[in-house]
């Protein structure tokens, strides 16, 4: 993996990360494809608008199919004919997220299925296996991530497990050649919203010399106050030579505050969860289509956007499709919501290049309060 930064804009930065399948340009958006594919679309439609780098999620790939059987059958890239770049999360999230199904200790963490309630163990050392051996370019490790609301003492339990984990990841990681094999293991920043066990993690894992930072722990529900407080506190001591990842993030505007403090990588279900569910975005803010104002609107969502779904498609027609649950509506909301967050990021690295970041975030979001009125 090689990291280069082409361009700033105050602490907004834009490069490039290449890898052995792609170069991704930088701030990037990474669409989530969870269990191997981006719900509702297609690997040619991605490839269309441009995406070099998908997330993918280890816990699920784990339970079914089976990391053997992708393994077997080549890898994830040809598992699911994506031949660009891949980031598989640790899948740590979902274990923790099931609380009462599982068990952890300073090994690892016991779990149960949500499928078939079968018992299975997550360890630092095999959950790096399992990504390697899925193929992943970038590799994250497991970690704890703890939930918001959470006490100063439990976080900086769940803060000193997740130095532990990644020491021992990092160990099996180089055990494995994982640099030779042009993988590249990122190490994740925790701490809930104590600013102090911020630094002293991030301290502690720069001591493991890695590729990468991720943040983790940050869109977990805590007030955004918070979030940007640790992000300002923390990114001014991070490596200006690595790229910096907010997992989990997040809305348009958090994006933008992000850029503006440094960030580089970001992921979020929302514009494909929210497209399923009906909400669109737009340049000026959230469209709700199923609403009865659209029932007999002859326009397209938005007039100037070239995305599938606005170039031969009118609001009514869209409403009327997810209304009745067609699969085509649900194809055409998320075509053009995935199409919006990249679209955003292209022009978020324009204005960089330009040198006029601020200006560009300030126009932005003073337009997405402006209101889909605006559009017609």
């Amino acid at each position: 993996m090689i990291f280069n930064i082409a361009a700033k804009s105050g602490q907004a930065r834009a490069g490039t990360i290449t890898t052995g399948y792609s170069i991704i340009p930088t701030p990037v958006f990474m669409p989530v494809g969870t269990r191997g594919a981006v719900k509702a679309v297609s690997h040619e439609e991605l490839k269309s608008f441009e995406v070099q780098l998908i997330l993918s999620n280890t816990y699920h790939l784990y339970l079914r199919p089976g990391h053997e059987t992708i393994a077997k059958l080549g890898g994830l890239r040809k598992f699911i004919g994506w031949d660009r770049s891949v980031l598989t999360d640790s899948g740590g999230y979902q274990v923790f997220s099931l609380q009462a199904l599982n068990n952890i200790d300073d090994r690892g963490v016991s779990f149960q299925s949500h499928i078939d309630g079968s018992r299975h163990r997550f360890t630092p050392e095999n959950v790096v296996d399992i990504q390697m051996s899925l193929g992943a370019d970038f590799i994250m490790p497991l970690d704890v991530c703890s939930p918001y609301p959470t006490d100063e003492k439990k976080s900086l339990e769940d803060m000193k497990r997740t130095i532990l984990w990644a020491e021992e990841s990092f160990q099996r990681f180089r055990q494995q050649s994982g640099p030779e094999r042009g993988q590249a293991l990122f190490a994740i920043v925790q701490g809930s919203i104590y600013e102090d066990q911020r630094h002293s993690c991030l301290e502690s894992l720069l001591k493991l010399d890695p590729p990468g930072l991720a943040i983790g722990g940050l869109s977990v529900g805590e007030p955004k106050e918070d979030r940007q407080r640790i992000l300002e506190s923390i990114l001014p001591h991070f490596p200006k030579d690595m790229p910096r990842y907010l997992m989990g993030v997040g809305t348009p505007e958090d994006i933008l505050e992000a850029v503006e403090l440094g960030i580089d990588m970001f992921d979020c279900v929302m514009p494909t969860r929210n497209a399923r569910n009906g909400t669109l975005f737009t340049r000026f803010g959230k469209m709700i289509i199923k609403a009865a104002r659209y029932a007999d609107d002859p326009n397209p969502v938005d007039p100037e956007c070239p995305c599938p779904a606005c170039r031969g498609y009118s609001k009514a027609y869209i409403r009327h499709l997810l209304s009745v649950g067609e699969i085509l509506g649900l194809r055409l909301a998320t075509l053009h919501n995935l199409y919006f967050y990249l679209n955003l990021m292209e022009l978020i690295r324009q204005a960089i290049d330009n040198g006029r970041f601020v200006e560009f975030k300030a126009e932005f979001i003073a337009d997405l309060a402006r209101g889909v009125e605006e559009m017609g």
